[in-house]
């Protein structure tokens, strides 16, 4: 019986799978990471958000201390990456629900999308904190 898939050369002549070596990566592919990404951050940053919400519960002193740790710079930092990760998810999770009814599947349409979540995630996230700095009269 012959070996069916065999390479006539053996095993070590086998062609190799592609790889990143040879594929480009593509705005989609980019995408599908990233969203996938953004969704395993969002686990941490609901613990942190559980935790200050812990921390509103145990009383001013808790509180405060927890505003204080989140008004470092690092903390800073940390919650407008969540921001972002929350809107970029949230705008990949509507691209997925457009795409759920049969849509959107045309590559230029896919592209388009893809460049909306990006923009439309930092815009957004910009929009947010704009209106959360202002609202406490730093800007």
């Amino acid at each position: 019986m012959a070996n069916v898939g065999a390479s006539p050369g053996g095993p070590g002549n086998r062609p190799l799978s592609p790889h990143l070596q040879i594929y480009a990566p593509l705005l989609n592919m980019v995408m599908s990471i990233v969203h996938r990404l953004t969704g395993a951050a969002l686990y941490f940053g609901a613990v942190l958000l559980a935790a200050w919400l812990i921390a509103v519960a145990a009383g001013p002193a808790t509180y405060a201390y927890a505003n204080d740790l989140f008004g470092t710079w690092p903390g800073r930092i940390v919650v407008l990456g969540y921001t972002w990760a929350l809107l970029h998810h949230l705008l990949g999770g509507l691209r997925h629900l457009l795409w759920d009814t049969g849509r959107g599947f045309k590559l230029s349409t896919i592209d388009a999308l893809g460049w909306a979540s990006i923009i439309g995630s930092v815009t957004l996230t910009a929009l947010v904190w704009g209106v959360a700095l202002s609202l406490r009269g730093w800007w």
